[in-house]
């Protein structure tokens, strides 16, 4: 059931409702309830899995138990190999069966053709729920959860569990436990957080989406002007879709009384490397420094190790993102931007005016763009012939404004700008939409959504693949 769905905007109303007048006559069964409808939110969309997820859920939640009783690591041991051995297989089998039979020389076709590996949806970010639980109970930072329907509903809740936010327990698991009253205010926030975000997917991502496609897929008959936009017009349509997501998300959350982490802090406003990725997929950036980074040593050691934690880290979430080359060399090149900065750029004392401010910006995102090609592409052969036709038609850059591609390109800023607009307008407080010009302009974001709904068929969001 997709965010984006007229399903979707039937199904929350009603669990909405339910939930409330469930908590009202009959308290103790309201999370039993959230499970259920969580349970069949995903079953909806992948029936044939949600075995996959019950086992996730019961694994965890007594594996939890065992290692608050007897601090063993054989039980954490036995809950990573779970996690990460499922995850491996449903997401990267089909990786390393291709790379080895490239490597040994074997026909595919014939070899493995009977090998049909469908990942589980939201295997990536529920597997992450259960094992940051499990490492903050072997750590002393969480008690395992008594009730196994609180455990389930952490895991399962239905607005995070197929794109995030990657939730702690310490955040979420003492909501759930809490009493609920019903609170206007977080409710008006959180219908106000699904039209924008509806509107970030729907007006803007899946509008961008129809240019970047068709440049990236047929970049040799375009300009380097085009080809320079369709990747700054990629850079504001993953932003655009997944920020989106995590609006809709936040705000589904709130009409249910819950206050969910944080994924972005207006990213393309970032001034370095550094201070993007504190504030781009910030659940997922965090979970990476807390239970891989730190436990590594961090930066605490020596430069060596410093430099060596760095690219593990960064290895590491480019493999998440997809089993393809194109992720890992894209998460390694963040890596080398990330080193150069902290060794060479960090420490140099910059006086903070306002040009200095919209330069640093329009470089770092210049660098988020130039690595978004990519990501984007389909091999690192599409990409490198993409940036070779883009550096080697820039005498085309003069175009004329009003041809066929200018009329597109065109098209692009103007969603591009909408984009920075509704950052702009929000940068103090994404969650509260109170500023009045996007409060004033909900009525024509709401037109737009219905006119997207008639007009285009749903569209999945990007991070669903991942």
């Amino acid at each position: 059931m997709l965010f984006n769905s007229i399903s979707y905007l039937l199904f929350l109303p009603i669990v909405v409702i339910l939930y409330w007048i469930i908590n009202l006559y009959a308290e103790k069964f309201k999370n039993l309830f959230l499970v259920i409808a969580s349970l069949f939110f995903y079953g909806l969309w992948s029936y044939k899995f949600l075995s996959i997820l019950i086992i996730c859920i019961l694994l965890d939640y007594f594996l939890g138990h065992l290692i608050a009783r007897k601090r063993s690591k054989l039980y954490l041991l036995i809950s990573i190999l779970c996690n990460i051995g499922l995850l491996v297989y449903f997401k990267y089998s089909n990786f390393f069966i291709h790379e080895l039979t490239e490597f040994l020389g074997l026909d595919t076709s014939q070899k493995f053709n009977a090998i049909n590996i469908i990942a589980p949806i939201g295997i990536s970010f529920y597997s992450f729920h259960g094992l940051s639980y499990v490492f903050d109970i072997y750590r002393g930072k969480q008690e395992p959860t008594k009730n196994i329907i609180d455990y389930a509903l952490f895991v399962s809740f239905f607005p995070l569990l197929v794109a995030g936010p990657i939730e702690r327990a310490n955040h979420l698991i003492p909501q759930i436990q809490s009493k609920k009253r019903f609170n206007y205010t977080q409710s008006k926030e959180g219908i106000y957080l699904i039209i924008v975000g509806l509107f970030k997917k729907m007006f803007i991502a899946d509008s961008l989406a129809e240019y970047v496609t068709s440049t990236f897929d047929a970049y040799q008959g375009y300009t380097a002007l085009s080809l320079i936009l369709a990747a700054v017009g990629f850079s504001f349509q993953v932003y655009a879709d997944f920020s989106g997501y995590s609006d809709i998300a936040i705000g589904s959350a709130k009409l249910l009384g819950f206050e969910l982490l944080s994924n972005f802090k207006f990213p393309y406003f970032a001034k370095n490397i550094k201070e993007y990725w504190q504030r781009w997929h910030i659940s997922l950036s965090s979970w990476f420094r807390d239970y891989v980074y730190f436990p590594l040593g961090g930066s605490k050691g020596s430069s060596t190790k410093t430099i060596r934690n760095i690219f593990i880290i960064f290895s590491i979430s480019g493999f998440w993102h997809g089993a393809n080359w194109t992720f890992i060399f894209w998460g390694l090149t963040h890596a080398f931007i990330y080193l150069i900065y902290t060794l060479l750029f960090e420490k140099i004392e910059v006086k903070s005016t306002l040009a200095v401010k919209i330069i640093s910006i329009l470089f770092t995102f210049s660098i988020i763009t130039f690595t978004l090609i990519i990501f984007r592409s389909k091999t690192l052969l599409d990409a490198y012939k993409y940036l070779r036709a883009l550096f080697a038609n820039l005498y085309d850059c003069p175009e004329k404004i009003f041809n066929g591609q200018g009329l597109q390109n065109m098209e692009v800023i103007y969603y591009i700008s909408l984009m920075i607009i509704i950052d702009f307008a929000t940068r103090k407080n994404e969650r509260k939409i109170h500023v009045p010009m996007i409060k004033y302009s909900l009525f024509i974001m709401i037109f737009c959504i219905i006119y997207k709904f008639i007009t285009m068929n749903e569209s999945q969001f990007i991070y669903f693949d991942f």
